[in-house]
């Protein structure tokens, strides 16, 4: 009987804790910020390679406009 009230002590205090025990950013918000900066860098460069990868930030070489192939 001991064993489940501690179990669902402890089961109760896991349940109610919200997002994750040791947090991913500083509680002081300037350095949060910065922290936030970083991340969000990363994510861009992320992007940036990932279009370099599939050859997506390539220059387009069509024309503007139509050019007439023919002798004029």
């Amino acid at each position: 009987m001991r064993k489940l009230l501690l179990a669902a002590a402890l089961s109760s205090l896991v349940c109610t804790n919200v997002g994750c025990i040791i947090p991913a950013y500083s509680g002081d918000p300037v350095r949060r910020t910065q922290q936030l900066l970083f991340t969000s860098d990363d994510l861009r460069a992320a992007e940036d390679e990932w279009e370099r990868i599939w050859f997506l930030d390539q220059p387009s070489h069509m024309k503007p406009y139509r050019t007439h192939g023919g002798i004029i």
